[in-house]
Order: structure tokens, then C-alpha cells, then sequence
């Protein structure tokens, strides 16, 4: 690193150009929250996905107050690579609170456009440096008030566009995209941009290596957030009833849900066929979820690790009493309400184990959108076939960022709704609500209303035979969880199973879940360049099934990496497969930041040249 000096108005940096970087560098956009950056981020994100280059956003933004420092995230990648950098090649410093501490973490040869009017700005000789004059453009447009934030944020849109090769048509697009078509709107904002782009051309000589040209790796593609693939699954699985209480990050997938459901769940008469509840707290949410699951409708809550934590008595009433219902957990930091804004898979034993006494829920992980969508349906399925609680956990980097995504599948299979008697199928066989029948652990149930006296069970959270009838006899208790184990047993055939990539000959196995996957994938490519051959096992979902176990089996030693402390998964596989525990070894790592491909590759080449 260079050195680092203040100076009374910074002057560009080096004069030398160093060979084009085009279409592989990271830009890092440096703000106040709540100043409108996010618009003018996703104009820039939109812009470069509709030049057909692949791209990934994340926003690192605080969780308290408006103002405090934010900071976006773009990843250029031409091979496709979308996970997170450690660093970032390229500067929009518009936050003069962090713009110290912002060039100080820009690598050697970067790049940096920042607004000169500020004072004492550092200075450092390996990298270059491209002043804005801010004011004058909010001068010449006449901007005041709240305005002057926007037209703060479009004007480095315009800026980095020039010095980037940024299409100013897909630009425009982006804008129309986020605007709704709002001609006026748009218009105003490209005035702004048009302006910033055209003093850029005329003044600044570019001696940065970065750009970037069009590409067509983004075709039948497109831009969505996890929440919001997540409720077009839901919506499209048969939600009928959601209850729920805001919290960041899960907020987004109920606003999702009420944004598209008055199009797509009415009936002829256009009167809605669902609905959504917020409640009082979590607690009653999931109450009123268990009750609509109970009645026969496909039921679910979304919500994070702090309402998750109110959920889990009644979590345990859906697994005992045999209740379907379905939460997506979105997992932020904790514990207690920790850091809602910072991604995390902190929520993973806890899931597992929600509720009291001896319980193990079903859990599905989503790696990107299509899964979010996909799971959206699937997790309505198992419920009701296994006549459980199914929780997804997704989490804020998933949730909340965009992400590339292919188009969704329709679900062409009918709503599996499980082991449902109707009137004639009680009068034939008989009803008992908890027997065991085709030793699968899954019993049989009938919905209110069914019409025959038989059909009518009390649903006991209490100790109960398998008539439902209340008992305290203990070879009915252990009768009872018996069944349930076996039931367990039979959902690590239903859930889906793990996607195996199998190098032959690789002794190093790595096993991962969630948003780890585009780090993990990044990182595997660079290992094998040192010659440093390896297998990949993604869990899609808990129990594991027979596969995890011969991946295991095939391997001298398989790194389970994750966002959290402990190694959570870690230690669920060790105490699934213990006579294999050996061969486990954690990576894992909670600072609160989606995972990046250097820290994967530095942390294994650590261990394995410890071993």
C-alpha cells in the first residue's frame, strides 16, 4: 500500500495505465443510509445485468439508524463468479464520514472517484483517483432539500458509467424498470445521470484499467431477492393463510405476498381466496398458522432468529400433535436481536431441535432464488405428507439481495396433501388418528367437516395413545415416540436430497449449505489451479440422507463450512454419522458478511498443511 497523506483537495493519482480489466473487478459504492443510494445501486446492477454481464449485489447496510454508513456491493464477473470479494478494485466514495477508511482498504492499482468538494481528502500514490464537483452539478440542476441526496447518487451513476462503458440506454432501462415506467421520473434522474456522464467525458482522462463491454451470459435470466422468489413459490405451492409479525430480514417476503397475491389468488368474483394476518406478536402468528394448519389449509409464517425463539412451544405442539405448518426462517447475527442487517446460518441447531423435550424437525436450506421458489411449494408438501412442522431457512444475503436467477419451474405435480381419509374411506377402514398403519410412522387424519362420526379425534399436545385418547401409560408414550422416530426415518427419503459433485480421485471432500455455495464453487476452481483436486456435497435439506453418509465414506477428509461460530452443521453430522466423525473437520466463520472464495481457500490450505 501506498502512503496516505491529507491534502487540501486530493489530485488524481498514478499516470500510468495498467492493462484492461474488462468485466472481472468488484465495485464497492460507498453512502449514507437512507440518502436513496439503493436506487441509484440497482440502476447500476440492472444496467450491467441488461449488457448481458453476470452480476451480484449485496448490501452491507446498519441496522439502527438513518445515516450511518452503507456500503454496495457489485461483482463483475465474466466467468460468472457471483460471490462476495474481499475486496473491491473499484470506489464510489460518496460518504465523506467513511472516506478515510474507505481508500485506506482499496487494493494497490484500484480505483476511485470521489466528490471534491470535500476537504483533507488522503491521497495515495498506486492508486488512481477522479474528483466530481458535486456541488456545482446540484448548483446547475437546482437541487434542494431531499433532492439534493438523489441527484447526490445519480450523479456517480452518470460518473461511473462514462468511466466504466456503462450503456447509458441499459441505464435508462434499469431506471424505467425500478420507476415503473414513470416517464417523468425517469427522465428527471437521466437529466442528472446525463449531465454527471458528459462533464466526466470532457474533463477527466481515464487512467484506470477498468471497464466493461457487453455480453450475452445473462439471456433467459433474470434479477430477483430470495424473499420475493420465496412468496411466488409459497403463492403458487397453495398458501392459503399467513400469520405474521415484521422483523428484517423476513419482512420483504410478506410484502412480496401481499403484492402478488390480489393478481394471482381470487376467485371470478375477484374477492381474495387467502389470507394474510399480521399479528400481535410471533407468538400468536404461529398459533394462528397451527390453527389454519389444523383446519386443513396450507399454512405458513416468515420470520428470523428472535421471532423463531417465541415459536418454539408451539413448534413443539405441531410436531407432537402431528400439525402441518411451514416457517421460513430468514437468519440474521445473534444471539438476542444481534445484528438484523448481517447474514448469518446461526439459526441451524436451534431449528433442528425447536422445541422442548425430545424433538427433530425437517429443514430445508435454499442456495439461490430457484430453490426459494422451489421450496416455497415443496415445504407446503412435506408438511402435510409428514404432517409436521417444516421450517426453510433462508438468510439476509439470499433474502434481501439480488440475485441472477433462471425462469421458475410451474409446479406440475398435484398438492401432495398426504395420508387425508375422506367420509367413505373412515366408514371402510375405521380412524385412528396416531396408529401407525403402513409402518412409515405417518398416521392417518381427517379435516374438520368430515362428514361421519368417526371421523371426529381430539388433537392432543398432551400425552395421548394412538386413538387420541389422553394417557399417561408409559408403553403409550414410548409407543408414541417411537413412531415419530420411524417417521423421521421416512422423511430422509421425502426431502430433497443433496446435489453431489464427485471429482475422481479428490481425497478432500467439502460439504456446505445456503449461500455458501458461489464461494465455495469460486474456490474449488482456484484450488484446482494449484493442482489441489476436490468434491462438493450442498445439503439441501435435514434429516441427511444415506447420500451424505457414502460422500463421507469416499472421502479422507470432508471440511464443513458455514456462517457461524461453532460449526453448527458440523457437529449434527458428527452426531448423525459418529462412527465417520473423524473424517469431519469445521471451517466456519461468523463476521456477519456473505462468504468469500479467499477465505475458503486460505482456511483449508491452513488445515491441510496443519494435518
Amino acid at each position: 500500500m501506498g502512503v496516505i497523506e491529507p491534502v487540501a483537495n486530493a489530485t488524481p493519482g498514478p499516470a500510468t495505465k495498467a492493462a484492461d480489466r474488462v468485466n472481472d473487478f468488484a465495485i464497492v459504492v460507498a453512502t449514507a443510509n437512507g440518502t436513496g443510494s439503493q436506487t441509484s445501486n440497482l440502476t447500476l446492477l440492472r444496467a450491467l445485468f441488461k449488457m448481458g454481464i453476470p452480476v451480484n449485489g449485496k448490501n452491507i447496510f446498519p441496522s439502527n439508524i438513518q445515516g450511518l454508513p452503507t456500503w454496495y456491493h457489485i461483482r463483475v464477473s465474466k466467468d460468472g463468479y457471483v460471490a462476495r470479494r474481499e475486496t473491491s478494485e473499484v470506489l464510489v466514495a460518496f460518504n465523506e464520514v467513511t472516506v478515510h477508511e474507505d481508500i485506506r482498504d482499496l487494493p494497490a492499482g484500484g480505483m476511485c472517484l470521489y466528490n471534491d468538494d470535500w476537504r483533507n481528502m488522503p491521497v495515495r500514490d498506486d492508486i488512481v483517483m477522479y474528483g466530481i464537483p458535486v456541488n456545482q452539478f446540484l448548483r446547475e440542476a437546482g437541487a434542494r432539500g431531499k433532492f439534493r441526496d438523489r441527484f447526490t447518487n445519480m450523479i456517480y451513476v452518470g460518473a461511473i458509467s462514462q468511466l466504466l462503458d456503462i450503456d447509458l440506454e441499459a441505464i435508462c432501462e434499469a431506471l424505467g424498470y425500478i420507476f415503473s415506467r414513470r416517464e417523468d421520473i425517469v427522465q428527471s434522474n437521466m437529466d442528472i445521470i446525463q449531465m454527471a456522464y458528459d462533464w466526466t467525458a470532457q474533463n477527466i482522462e481515464k487512467r484506470d484499467p477498468f471497464r466493461v463491454e457487453p455480453m450475452n451470459l445473462t439471456e433467459g435470466k433474470f434479477l430477483i431477492t430470495g424473499n420475493e422468489a420465496a412468496a411466488l413459490g409459497a403463492i403458487f405451492g397453495g398458501m392459503t393463510v399467513t400469520a405474521w409479525y415484521p422483523i428484517t430480514p423476513s419482512t420483504s417476503l410478506v410484502d412480496a405476498l401481499n403484492e402478488h397475491l390480489p393478481a394471482l389468488r381470487t376467485d371470478e368474483e375477484g374477492r381474495p381466496t387467502y389470507a394474510v394476518v399480521q399479528s400481535e406478536d410471533e407468538l400468536s402468528a404461529i398459533g394462528m398458522v397451527l390453527g389454519a394448519g389444523w383446519a386443513g389449509a396450507r399454512a405458513m409464517t416468515a420470520t428470523s432468529g428472535p421471532g423463531l425463539s417465541l415459536m418454539a412451544e408451539f413448534a413443539g405442539l405441531s410436531y407432537f400433535a402431528e400439525v402441518p405448518a411451514v416457517i421460513w426462517d430468514i437468519q440474521r447475527v445473534g444471539p438476542s436481536t444481534g445484528l438484523p442487517t448481517r447474514t448469518s446460518q446461526g439459526d441451524v441447531t436451534f431449528a433442528y431441535n425447536l422445541g422442548h423435550g425430545d424433538t427433530r424437525n425437517v429443514i430445508l436450506f435454499p442456495a439461490n432464488p430457484e430453490e426459494c421458489f422451489e421450496f416455497g411449494n415443496t415445504a407446503f408438501d412435506l408438511a402435510e405428507q409428514l404432517q409436521t412442522l417444516v421450517l426453510v431457512l433462508s438468510d439476509l444475503d439470499l433474502g434481501m439481495n439480488n440475485w441472477m436467477a433462471s425462469s421458475f419451474s410451474y409446479p406440475e405435480k398435484p398438492l401432495q396433501r398426504g395420508k387425508v381419509l375422506t367420509a367413505e374411506q373412515v366408514a371402510e377402514n375405521g380412524f385412528a388418528r396416531y396408529r401407525d398403519v403402513d409402518g412409515d410412522g405417518i398416521p392417518y387424519r381427517t379435516l374438520p367437516g368430515t362428514n361421519h362420526p368417526r371421523a371426529a379425534y381430539f388433537t392432543r399436545g398432551t400425552g395421548h395413545n394412538d386413538r387420541a385418547v389422553y394417557s399417561e401409560r408409559a408403553e403409550d408414550w414410548v409407543a408414541n415416540m417411537e413412531r415419530l422416530k420411524r417417521k423421521f426415518e421416512t422423511a430422509r427419503r421425502l426431502v430433497p436430497q443433496p446435489v453431489v459433485d464427485v471429482q475422481e480421485g479428490a481425497r478432500i471432500g467439502i460439504i456446505a449449505y445456503g449461500t455458501t455455495e458461489p464461494a465455495i464453487v469460486e474456490a474449488r476452481d482456484r484450488l484446482a489451479l494449484q493442482g489441489i483436486d476436490t468434491s462438493f456435497l450442498r445439503l439441501r435439506a435435514l434429516p441427511i440422507s444415506a447420500e451424505v453418509r457414502s460422500f463421507v465414506e469416499q472421502h479422507d477428509r470432508v471440511y464443513v463450512i458455514e456462517l457461524n461460530r461453532d460449526g453448527q452443521m458440523h457437529e449434527i453430522l458428527r452426531l448423525e454419522m459418529p462412527d465417520l466423525a473423524t473424517k469431519l473437520i469445521s471451517l466456519a466463520i461468523l463476521d456477519g458478511l456473505p462468504l468469500t472464495a479467499r477465505w475458503v481457500v486460505e482456511n483449508l490450505l491452513e488445515k491441510e498443511n496443519g494435518a
